[in-house]
């Protein structure tokens, strides 16, 4: 099986857990010997990718690389990535586009007008100009997000049209323009895999043009993957879309990796830490964690609360510690990669996500990986496979700030819950899921497997 997988974020540059699960799955599904072309936004710099060659659509610059651009002892030995130059960016919203752009030292220009795709009509116009330069990009990015998400598809249709490949797989709304353009153009089955909706990122206060991208997305796919049961279920009654169409495949954890227990640098050795590990969005609940470690305080002192992460709610989640006088309990670390998450962990008493609308949720098992007690809310697809967890709604803070307080005062309770919750994470495997998502591939194609 061959698939062009579609996607906009792989590490080393993460801003969530898409690349993360991108990773995951491209890895073990090399290991299963399914060959993956992996398109990209924009290019990761040679220096952070040891295990890969980046080649670029460009053919001028394709062809100073050879046509084998795979490390045969890698670890994605079967995984070749393909480039876009695009100002895509991880959770980014529409409104901070320009933003993200003039940051970048990218022009704003308008570029090309949004257009529809499907399966009937695709439109070849742009990808012929873009191929009129010798596959070289002309320089203009869209004038707005979404005019770059359609430009990124016709890239991505231009590279396809050079790749081999059996289906394919779209990960999230970004990328389903492409998808269906490709789908389009090639007639392969087209997968797409849904690990946030717009409903989990915004509420009741959808952004309708991406709710049209996503059911566009979704109607036009010919299978689904949704990251647990809970999305399914939004598919499914937000979207309109036939539940026999999506296979629930959930995400896992590496395996690999010792985590040595440290001591707390720059804390005090009596004070217990609570940790909140994720985006500080509407999403992701922080005004729920920080209502809680109000009353956690007003029962314990020697509590701190770390906040670690970046989003549109840092500055008034720490306006919000400060007018509940909490404020010097309160530590926001800002945006952590690689060791300094492992160094949070091995400080963290405790790990809490409060979410209010959570797909799966990636952290909690990076928590019990590093042996970390976990209390999420009920409103996450991650709680559907956890047993040794504590569980609440998002809303109760009394019960979060009750549970809090009972992991750390009673030490069995704590030592219990770190010790079954890293068993159970231990049968969680990317393999499994990889070889899920195969399973779906071959249902497309009745001579290889039975429906799904």
């Amino acid at each position: 099986m061959k698939v062009l997988m579609l996607g906009w974020e792989f590490p080393p540059f993460i801003s969530g857990g898409l690349g993360t699960a991108c990773y995951g799955l491209t890895r073990a599904m090399s290991k299963l010997g399914t060959e993956v072309v992996f398109v990209l936004p924009k290019a990761v710099p040679a220096e952070y990718s040891s295990h890969v060659k980046i080649a670029s659509p460009s053919k001028t610059v394709a062809s100073r690389i050879a046509a084998n651009e795979v490390f045969p002892e890698s670890e994605l030995e079967n995984v070749i990535f393909r480039t876009v130059p695009s100002a895509l960016q991880p959770y980014q919203r529409p409104e901070n586009y320009q933003e993200v752009m003039t940051e970048m030292g990218l022009p704003a220009e308008p570029g090309f007008e949004t257009f529809e795709i499907t399966h009937q009509q695709v439109t070849t116009q742009e990808v012929k100009q873009e191929n009129s330069n010798g596959g070289q990009v002309s320089g203009h990015y869209g004038g707005d997000l979404y005019s770059e998400v359609h430009r990124y598809a016709r890239l991505a249709t231009q590279i396809a049209r050079d790749e081999e490949f059996d289906v394919i797989h779209a990960h999230d709304w970004m990328t389903y323009p492409a998808g269906l353009a490709v789908a389009a153009m090639t007639g392969k089955p087209l997968v797409v895999h849904i690990h946030s909706t717009e409903f989990d990122r915004s509420g009741e206060n959808v952004n309708q043009m991406i709710y049209d991208i996503e059911r566009q997305g979704l109607h036009g796919a010919d299978k689904i993957i949704a990251v647990s049961c809970l999305t399914r279920d939004v598919v499914v009654a937000r979207y309109g879309i036939n539940a026999k169409k999506v296979s629930v495949v959930y995400n896992a954890i590496e395996r690999n990796g010792s985590f040595v227990q440290g001591a707390k640098g720059g804390i005090a050795k009596d004070e217990k830490i609570v940790l909140f590990l994720g985006r500080i969005t509407m999403q992701k609940g922080p005004e729920y964690f920080i209502a809680a470690a109000k009353k956690v305080l007003e029962v314990m002192d020697n509590v701190k609360f770390v906040m670690a992460g970046s989003g549109d709610m840092v500055r008034r989640t720490i306006e919000l510690a400060a007018e509940m006088g909490i404020g010097h309990k309160v530590l926001f670390t800002g945006f952590l990669r690689g060791d300094d998450v492992d160094k949070v962990f091995r400080m963290a008493d405790l790990f809490v996500m409060p979410s209010v609308s959570e797909p799966f949720g990636l952290v909690p098992l990076e928590a019990l990986r590093n042996d970390v007690p976990v209390l999420i809310s009920k409103q996450s697809g991650v709680s559907e496979i956890l047993t040794h967890v504590l569980k609440v709604d998002f809303w109760d803070v009394n019960e979060m700030a009750n549970k809090i307080v009972a992991v750390l005062r009673h030490p069995p309770l704590h030592a219990t819950l770190r010790e079954h919750g890293n068993f159970e994470v231990r049968k969680l495997s990317w393999d499994d899921a990889a070889q899920r998502c195969v399973e779906v591939y071959e249902s497309l194609f009745p001579s290889l497997a039975p429906t799904i």
